[in-house]
Formats: C-alpha cells, structure tokens, sequence
C-alpha cells in the first residue's frame, strides 16, 4: 500500500520537483534569503525524501532502499517487472515525473486517459531518444530559428519584432507537432498566436517567402487601399510539402490584433468550419495550434471561453494543442503580480486538459511533449497543454531594458548560453554532427537569408494580399462588383418552406401543446399569405438552404428564441434529447442548417462564429445575442475583427450580428444594443464622399465601399431581404442587424408573402404612406425614424387625426446611408419641417450618425424629437418610462 502511495504521489506531485525552469527561478514563487527565487519542488517543501517520509515508508538504511516490494498489477514503472527495490522504483518515478518534463493529468475524470498518459510517462523505453537524423533535423530547425532573429535584429536594428530569442525551441516544438499530424493524415492547420515569435513562426514554419517578410520592414508604400498592419498582427496561408513524410499540408496563421489572446476563438471556429466543409466529424483532416503567453494565458477571460467551446456539440473541434510560450514574465510584470495560482497553465485543467510541462532548454524532451500531445489529441479528441518554460532574452520589444524591473533575472539570463549553441555542442560531443556541419548549415541558411533580403530591395511596394490567412477560390471570379442579384423568391418555394416549417412532426413526436398552438398559428399565416418575424427568417433560411446555401445560427437560447417565437428545434416531450428540426427536412440534396444554442459567452462564441465564416464565403453565418445589450462583451471582435478587419488585413467576412433592440420598459440592461456605437465606427462620411450624397453612386457600390452594414429593420419582409442580400451580393461585409422584440408578435409588423416573392427587393427607406401622400404640401413634418418608434408614433398620429399633417418613413440601412431615398422623401415633403425621431436618448441611438448625413442629402438642419440626454440607456422604473414614451409620443404629434 505504501508503494501505491508513493506511485500516487510522484503522479500528483512529481511536477513540483521536476527540473522545469532553464534559470532555476521556477516560477517566481518565492524568494530565498539571498534574493534568488528557490525551486518549485522546495518552495512547496517537498523532496524524494519528504514524500517517502510521508507515507512512512522506511528508507533510512541502505537495507532499506535495497528491499524489494510487490508492484502494484497497474504499474507501468515495473516494465514487466513483479517486484522492485524501492531504489529503483523511486529512481524510476524521478525520471518519469521529475526530471525535465512535468505533467499535471490525474485531475481528469476519464480514468481511460489517466491510464494512457501514465503509460506514456512510466513505461520504461517509451521515451526513446531520437535517432541521429532526427537530432540533426531538430537541430538545423534551431539553427533557423536562431539565424532568422540574429537577421533581423543585424539589418533592422531599430524595428520592433518581438523576438523569440530564449524561446527558440518554439519553431521545432510546432514542426514536430505538425510532422506527427501530418502522418495521422492531417491537412490543414489553423494557428493563432500573439506577437512573440510570431514572425519566425510565419518564416520557419509556414514557410512563407522570406522576399515577403522582409518588404513588410522596408516601409514600402503598398498597393492594397486599407490601413494595412503592423508586420507582427499580419496573417498568412501557405502550402507546404511537409519534410518528412513528403505530403502537403496547408498551414494557416490567422491575423491577430494586439489583443493577445482574443485570436484564440476565432481559429476554432476556422477549424470547425474546415472540418464542416470536409464532412468530418472526427476532426482528423484539420486541427488547430495556439501558441499562448504566460501572462496572457492565466490572465485573459477569452482563454477560458474558448476552452469551454472544446466539447461542446456544435463547437469542438475533437482538440486543439495549445502551446504556452512561458516567458515567466508579462512585459514587465512577474507572475506574482500576474496570477493566483500555482501555474499559469492552471485554468487548463477546467476542462480535463492534461498539462505537460516542459523544460525549453531541452529540445528533445520538447519534442517528445510535441508527440505526446498530437498522439493524445488524436486518440482522444481533447485539448491539450504544453507549457513550455523559458525565458525571454530581451525585454518586451528590442528597445526595451528589462533589467529596469527584473535585475535578477536578467542576471541570469545574460549568464545563460542559448539552447541551439547548447544542443549543438551537445550533438558534437556525442558524435551526431562535427563543428564544421553546424557552421556548414549555419552559412547555408544565412546566404538564403541574404539572397532574398536582396531580391526584397528591388521590390517598390508591398501587397496585403499576399498574407491574406483564408483564401476564396473562385468567389469574386465573374461577377460584378456593382451589381447585386435578386433577393426575391418564387412563392412556390416560399410556400414549400412555409409548410414545412409549419408541419407537425412526425407522429410518434411527442410536441408540447403550446407548440401545437405555435405550428397551427403558422399554418393560418402561410395559408392567409401573411408572415410574421419568425416566419419570415425561416423563409430566408429556408430558402438559402434549397439553393444549396449552409445556414448557421448559434447564440444563447437561439434554438427556440430568447423571446419564444422561433421554435427551430422541437424537443420530444417524453423522451430525452430526441428533437425535431423542420429546416431540416425541407428536401433531399438541401444544404446542411446548423442551430444550435451556445454557452453563456458572448466574446468567446462571436470571435468562434466569426472564425466559421471566413471558411466559406457561400455560407449565411449568424451571431445572435441574448438581448442586444450583452454584445457588449464582445466589444473587442467588433473593433478588432469585424469593424476593420477589411481595411487592416483586406480580409473580407459576412457574418451576420442579430442584436434584439428596443426601450420597452426592462431597463438599462435590456434594452439598447448601443447603435451609436456600431455607427461610429463606420467609414463613410458625407463630406467625403459627394458622389453618394448626390446619388451619383448605385446602391451596391456603396456596400462595396463601407466597411459594414448596419441596418433596424421594422418588416419581416425586409428582413427576409437582407438575409438574403447577404449571400446574394458579389462581396461580403459583416451585418449588424438590430432586431426586435415587441414586434415579434406586434399584429401590425407582418409582411404579405407576396412581398418576398420574385420582383422584389431590400427596401432601404420604407417610404411613408397614407394621407399623408395624397397632399404632400400640407404635410407639416416629416418624422424619419429607424425601428420600432415608428409604430408607436405612426398609430399616435393615426389617433390624433394627423396623417395628412405629419409623414413617417423609415430609414432600415442606416450605413452605408441611403442618400437618394431620403433626399427623395425629403422632396416630397416640400413644406414640412424635417425631424429625426428615434426612441433612444439624444446621446444614443443613431442621432448624431444621421445629423449630418440628413443635412446633407436634405439642404437643411434637421431638427431631433426623442428622449434627453442620459448616461444609462433606459430606465428600470415603469413609471417613469410610462412617462418617457408618452412625452416622446407628443413631442412627435406637436406641429
């Protein structure tokens, strides 16, 4: 028993004593009365002996270690063996759990995989040392790695890079992963790392022309419009012939902002959507790597997000390996300042992960982590973490002095020799190579690098597009950029969809009465011609999904509707995860629809969503959120990726935002999904561009030049529309698409099938009509709205018997701005006064984006009817609102 005890503890605990960390500092932990941070394993009190002594096991006498004891039937340290000296069985826990690989495993559940990876770590001669050729080859990727740095560093001395200098073991730890993929038959991988390295990962492991890196530090003008990035944000996608079983793979490495780890979800959702599209349901042909920052990893909320996706039906990608870059240092923060636990790779373990840590000053046992990983991934289908523990040479960036916050550390570091001189004089020593095959390689790769920093000068400017990380084949072939095709459908398939949307399932499925209900009120709908907002989306998704088109919704609670009215998934009432999706089932060959609802994260799920739809540019992505207002915790996809993703890294994307929006009295929290702020980070500017104000300019030319929509629609037909226009238009841009709530149901927001059908179209302004147009001169004023308001005030004024007094139109595409159609509804209206009237508070809202674009399509100041100014977007007391909407009503009805 006492065996079995000490077998457990080294499993548990043998990381704490494994040799780890290249400087000796371990961590950081704690600090010994000299001021050197003291190992891991002491800092925790701990030691063979400690642990012996701790399950009273006597080895105080030489008889004692010498004293055989029966092995446990699992034990794999026995290698065969029945029995062992506890010298021996001690030694060989120390070699397998405390020498330079640490792994944390036993807190999975999955006693299965627990068995695996003691397999792997006790099982002597399973941790074979490689054979020379693979020495040399992991060697020859050191010295690439080492070289390309010590390039940049001698001909741009003061550009920043963020070098991987201390860490170079990197680019070998990724080849190998992808080597041993690559014989599992895996083709693609999707990569997503911060700045660190990542430029010598571009180079050495995606291979990307080194002509091409090289122009991005040359401060050439470039030839793409956009702002273009910083070298170190770029993306990039390659074809490589894998080195060592001769087979291509593409290998992709998606463009990340400054946002460190915010990447992280959007290349799980490239790699799901690689699978998708492969009809994989294994995840074997495409698998993702992350290479993670300490600080970042233990720090950033999105990082746990993701991890959370891993095993979630409609978001696991069957494993990612994620790679930590362990610096053991934050710019300049060190980890005691920078986490709560033990290790930065702590928040791994929530989702059963196994942690393997590693000493990154010794490259074979990284590699032997690297097969660990991709086997277990493979096997498994589950994430995995190598933490790789080394230094960073310089400071944050090469103009940095980091001795300025951590002298002691970089004491040591300036005393520490670099792992490739290490390893080679290692190979040396045992034979492997000579001094003369280092420096032969050395020089080969350093006149590659000199003859294309040559070529790269007579190179004038630079092109974005060639580090384009998703490329499109064949989508903007032969068509014409200024010219949208129909959005209307025969109302035959629109009927075809309708009733089965509306259809019972099948008989022996049990449906809740209240869905019986739902399905015989559809029914009336399709029959009488009249659709409704829940209807009129499923018309559009389904039918996208008869011209062949993938749907894809996901959000939280999208199945059935955060307000209960879409009811895309029926759930059988007796028996347990059987359900029924009509959308489904429209028609044999019909494109695959995926709904699915999605976990409680907003950040994580969005960038996934996002990642999805850049794969497939034919495919209708869409994001909803729980109520508009919780897109706020995404905020950094819409500013980093979806707002000028296209302007930065001329990467185009059709994702689909549906943000519910309205003041109906819920408060502050539930009801604004912040318009003001997708509209300020729009491009187009009335003063620059008089080409569209004066109409000059087609519609779809528009789109083409903003860099993305965003549209309150107030109709299901309109709705309908630009679902549809999303995949009709010959590019793509991100929709943000305000949608409702109280209209949901609201008897007078539904649209005439007909309305839908072939010949018609988005309608960009709803023009107003009634009495209103029979006499436009004695229209008093004009109330252009966007949303909801509209029909609060339009059945005001219906009441006040003012229709032939005051016109209402609805602007639906607030960007790009519909100049002709307003300055079209403003003619008509030669004698009324113009107001913009919106249900927002003055500071909200689209007020201050409409302003000027009014004034200038209109030839006059535009005047503002709706709530004042305030700091929360809606108030929680009933009352008051109650108030609000009636003094919004009559200041609308004032002449």
């Amino acid at each position: 028993m006492a065996v079995m005890n000490i077998i457990r503890a080294y499993q548990m605990r043998g990381h704490l004593l494994a040799d780890l960390d290249p400087l000796g500092i371990s961590y950081g932990h704690v600090t010994d009365a000299d001021g050197d941070a003291a190992a891991s394993g002491k800092a925790q009190g701990l030691s063979a002996a400690t642990i012996l002594r701790q399950h009273k096991v006597p080895a105080s006498t030489e008889q004692d270690w010498e004293r055989h004891y029966a092995l446990p039937d699992n034990a794999f340290i026995g290698g065969g063996a029945k029995t062992l000296s506890l010298r021996e069985i001690v030694r060989r826990l120390e070699e397998a759990y405390c020498a330079t690989v640490g792994a944390e495993f036993m807190h999975i559940h999955d006693l299965d995989v627990v068995q695996w990876v003691r397999a792997r770590m006790e099982t002597p001669g399973v941790r074979r040392a490689l054979a020379d050729d693979d020495k040399r080859r992991l060697l020859q990727r050191l010295i690439r790695a080492t070289h390309f740095e010590t390039f940049l560093s001698k001909k741009w001395p003061g550009e920043k890079r963020f070098g991987l200098e201390g860490m170079e073991v990197l680019v070998p730890t990724i080849k190998q992963i992808i080597d041993r993929a690559v014989a599992l038959d895996c083709g693609t991988f999707v990569l997503g790392m911060a700045h660190r390295g990542r430029l010598n990962v571009i180079a050495n492991v995606c291979r990307k022309p080194l002509v091409q890196i090289f122009t991005q530090f040359s401060g050439l003008e470039q030839e793409d419009p956009g702002s273009g990035d910083v070298k170190y944000h770029l993306g990039t996608r390659v074809l490589v012939k894998n080195s060592v079983t001769g087979k291509e793979a593409m290998v992709s490495m998606v463009a990340n902002p400054s946002h460190l780890e915010v990447v992280a979800p959007v290349v799980q959702g490239r790699t799901r959507a690689e699978q998708f599209y492969r009809g994989d349901v294994e995840g074997r042909s495409a698998m993702s790597i992350h290479v993670h920052g300490d600080a970042a990893f233990s720090g950033e909320g999105v990082v746990y997000e993701t991890l959370n996706l891993s095993n979630l039906p409609n978001y696991t990608t069957k494993g990612a390996i994620h790679i930590v870059c362990n610096n053991q240092v934050g710019f300049t923060t060190d980890p005691r300042a920078a986490r709560s636990s033990p290790y930065c790779t702590d928040v791994g373990k929530v989702t059963s992960a196994p942690v393997f840590h590693v000493n990154a000053d010794d490259p074979e046992a990284c590699m032997f982590v690297a097969d660990m990983a991709v086997e277990y991934r493979f096997r498994h289908g589950a994430d995995v973490v190598i933490d790789l523990v080394g230094y960073r040479r310089n400071g944050h960036n090469e103009a940095d002095e980091p001795a300025f916050t951590q002298p002691l550390m970089y004491r040591k570091i300036r005393a520490r020799r670099p792992v490739p001189e290490l390893y080679a004089e290692q190979l040396i020593k045992d034979k492997v190579v000579d001094q003369q095959w280092v420096d032969s390689y050395a020089q080969e790769y350093a006149k590659i690098l000199e003859d294309d920093f040559n070529e790269a000068k007579g190179i004038t400017t630079s092109r974005l597009t060639d580090w384009l990380d998703a490329v499109w084949k064949g989508f903007f072939k032969g068509k014409d950029q200024g010219l949208c095709p129909p959005t209307g459908v025969s109302e035959s398939v629109l009927e075809k969809v309708g009733v089965a949307f509306s259809a019972k399932p099948p008989d022996d499925f049990v449906v809740h009465p209240g869905i019986e209900r739902i399905l015989k009120t559809r029914q009336k709908m399709v029959s009488d011609r009249e659709v409704d907002w829940a209807l009129g989306e499923a018309l559009a998704f389904g039918s996208l999904l008869l011209e062949g088109r993938h749907v894809r919704l996901s959000g939280q609670d999208v199945e059935r509707g955060t307000f209960s009215h879409r009811h895309h998934v029926l759930h059988h009432q007796e028996r347990d995860m059987e359900t029924h999706v009509a959308l489904q089932h429209l028609a044999p060959g019909q494109a695959a629809y995926t709904v699915c609802n999605s976990s409680l994260s907003e950040l994580g799920v969005l960038g996934f969503e996002l990642g999805f739809s850049l794969t497939d540019p034919n495919a209708l992505v869409l994001w909803e959120a729980q109520f508009g207002d919780f897109n706020n915790m995404a905020q950094c996809i819409h500013d980093q990726f979806l707002s000028s993703g296209q302007c930065k890294w001329v990467r185009q994307c059709g994702l689909v935002m549906l943000l519910p929006h309205g003041l109906e009295g819920m408060g502050p929290e539930h009801s604004s999904a912040r318009p003001e702020r997708f509209l300020q980070l729009c491009d187009d500017d009335p003063e620059e561009d008089e080409d569209a104000v004066r109409g000059k300019r087609s519609p779809v030319q528009q789109l083409a030049d903003v860099n993305w929509i965003v549209a309150n629609t107030t109709t299901p037909a309109n709705y309908f529309h630009i679902l549809r226009r999303q995949i009709a238009l010959p590019f793509r841009k991100p929709l943000v698409l305000f949608t409702p709530k109280s209209l949901l149901r609201h008897p007078e927001a539904r649209s005439p099938l007909v309305d839908m059908a072939e010949g018609t179209e988005f309608q960009r302004v709803i023009p107003a009509a009634g009495p209103c147009t029979t006499s436009p001169r004695a229209v008093r004023k004009l109330l252009l709205c966007s949303g909801k308001v509209f029909y609060d005030v339009r059945n005001a004024v219906r009441d006040a018997d003012l229709e032939g007094s005051i016109a209402i139109a609805r602007v639906e595409q607030l960007c790009p701005f519909p100049y002709d159609l307003v300055a079209a509804e403003c003619a008509r209206y030669p004698e009324a006064a113009l107001f913009w009237l919106q249900e927002e508070h003055k500071n909200q809202g689209a007020w201050s984006y409409v302003r000027p674009r009014l004034g200038a399509c209109a030839g006059v100041e535009p005047c503002y009817v709706g709530r004042p100014t305030s700091a929360a977007p809606a108030t929680g007391n009933k009352a008051q609102y109650q108030r609000e909407a009636e003094a919004l009503v009559q200041r609308a009805l004032q002449l």
